[in-house]
Order: structure tokens, then sequence, then C-alpha cells
């Protein structure tokens, strides 16, 4: 709850009211104030009975939602400013009761296995049971998918098993409106609420895809290399497009018509030959590779003549000359086979 801090204080600081007084404007004080959402497992509670009627009353189905919440630093839980804003992911899985520990099992095991997937270093992610002490009221059973931080492990997704008793709570009356067809039988679902923090995901991700590769050259020269190697699906931008040596004016057209031709199938791109500072090809490497850019696409001299330009990945560093009317299938055909890994 959002409450007026000036207002309370006005309320209190005022000799003039009588207790009761002050009691009832303070009670009307914190019922005109703004509630905050704390979790996205209520508004799947209330929205059951609708869902119920999309699904034909048939078992199991679910309802997924991504959206902001509130949530509270328990070390700061008696402090004036506790709370901090996320954005969280929620699935809430209704199923039969007869199978609930079974979806228990399958969906912790397919989140976790999800979490991998893009991970660099998939160990890194792990998961355990919530013990007895930390389960929530109306639960029978919690597991915790964590992340193994530098400076500790830490949770990024949680999955409840829930039982009836929410949904019958939210649904005050009676229970017949609440069944649904598990076989033959009529039963009233029990719920498992699977809810990640998408905020916390994406920072475990940025420290999993971190790397500091060394190298020595024929001097015995050490050097190091920073590369953000988020997996292709993750990465914000795919693909830097820039200018090498050239006239600066028709190269520019030419980068401009690749952009456009880029952003019109979905492939993000970095502008990079609007930048004005000039550097050399290892430097845009370097730079690119921080931001985890895949590709770097470099339009120069030869491209004007032939329609040749200069690819480099970011994972492998192969620099390789393409065709311009090759490119845009190219990166299509990667970034998707990357999708479907």
């Amino acid at each position: 709850m959002i409450v007026d801090i000036r207002a309370l204080n006005e309320i209190l600081n005022q000799d003039s009211f009588t207790k009761d007084e002050a009691s009832q404007k303070i009670q009307k004080l914190l019922k005109d104030s703004a509630s905050v959402r704390t979790s996205l497992l209520q508004g799947a509670l209330q929205q059951y009975a609708q869902a119920l009627e999309l699904v034909n009353r048939t078992l199991p189905f679910g309802l997924a939602e991504i959206g902001l919440c509130h949530h509270f630093d328990n070390q700061l839980r008696h402090s004036s400013s506790c709370s901090f804003e996320v954005t969280e992911s929620s699935l809430v899985w209704f199923c039969s009761p007869r199978t609930s520990s079974q979806w228990m099992d399958y969906w912790a095991h397919q989140r976790l296995q999800w979490w991998r997937k893009f991970a660099l270093g998939p160990s890194d992610f792990s998961m355990c049971n919530v013990v007895d002490e930390e389960l929530r009221e109306g639960t029978s059973h919690g597991v915790k998918i964590l992340y193994k931080f530098p400076w500790g492990s830490e949770t990024l997704e949680t999955l409840w098993s829930l039982g009836d008793t929410q949904l019958i709570k939210t649904h005050q009356g009676s229970c017949i409106n609440l069944q649904c067809r598990d076989g033959r039988k009529s039963v009233v679902p029990h719920v498992i609420s699977v809810s990640a923090n998408v905020d916390q995901g994406m920072l475990a991700y940025l420290f999993n895809s971190l790397q500091l590769l060394k190298k020595t050259d024929s001097k015995q020269k050490l050097h190091q290399r920073t590369v953000l190697k988020l997996h292709p699906s993750l990465t914000p931008v795919k693909v830097a497009l820039d200018m090498g040596r050239g006239s600066n004016s028709e190269l520019r057209q030419v980068c401009e018509g690749l952009l456009q031709e880029f952003l019109e199938v979905g492939i993000s791109t970095w502008p990079g030959y609007l930048d004005t500072m000039s550097l050399s090809l290892e430097n845009l490497h370097t730079k690119y590779d921080e931001m985890g850019v895949l590709f770097t696409v470099v339009v120069s001299e030869s491209t004007l003549k032939s329609g040749l330009l200069l690819v480099r990945n970011r994972d492998t560093t192969i620099r390789e000359t393409m065709h311009i009317s090759e490119i845009k299938c190219y990166l299509l055909k990667y970034i998707s086979a990357s999708d479907n890994i």
C-alpha cells in the first residue's frame, strides 16, 4: 500500500483532533491509498472462473503473465523504504490433485532446463527444495532455482505446490463452481505457482556470459579480451553495421540501405556508421565484443566495386567476405538456428 506520508503526518500532528477523529481520518486515508501488487498469483486465481470456460472445464491448464510487482527485502522490513519494483513472470498451473506432485516435479525440471539452455556456464544454475521453515502458509512443497553469483547463490525462480486452499479462499462460495473434469470425476484443482524475478534472471545471464579471454602473441605479450557472450536469443543487438575506408557518402548510403533491410526482417542492428569517432577495425571488434554484438558487418570500398562485405563472428572471431545479397539470409539462418537449440 502506498500512503501519503505528508497527509499522515498532518493528521498525527493535529492537536485539535480527538483520538477517535484521528483514527477515523487515518482509516479513510488508508482506504483511499493505492495498494501495490506483490505477486501475480492472486490475479491469476481471480481469473480462474473465466479461464475455466475457455478450456471446457478440462484439466490441466495454466495462466501465464508478466508484469511489475513490489517485493520486500526481509532485512529492511522495518524501514520506511523497504519495497522495490521488479519485473515478475508467472505461470499458475491448475491440475488434478491426483497428479499435482508429478506436475510439480515436471515444472521444476523444465524450468531448470530452461535457465541452463541459454547459459554459457549451465552448472552455475541449480535447484533445491525449500526447507520446511520457509514454506508459505498453505503450501505443501516448494522448489527454488538458484544462480551462483560471485557473492553467493540467490533465488531466480520459486515454485510452490499450493493445493486448493488459496483457490477456494479467493472464490468464496460453493466449490461446485470451481470443479473441473478429471476423467469421470469432478474435482477442485490443485494449484502450482511458478514465479521468476526477470531482473535478477537477466543479471544472472550477464554475469554468466561475461568472459575475460587471454591470449599470448608471437612476442610472448599477454593480451586480454572482454567478451559478453550472451546467447544469440538474448543478445539485444545482433549486428553492428560499420564503414571502412572509402567515399563516406556512398558507403553511408549502402549502410542505411542494409540497416532498413535488417530492421524490416527483425534483425536488431547497431548503426555504428553514424559514430563520429574513428576507430581501427581491431578497436571496433573490441567495442562490439564488450557489447555482446553477434556480428560486425563492415561496408568498404570493395563493397562499392564488387558487392563484398567483411563479416566477423563474435564467438569464433573468424572474419569472412560475403556478397551483400547473401548477408540477410545468412544472419536470419544463424539467428533462427540458435533460437531452436
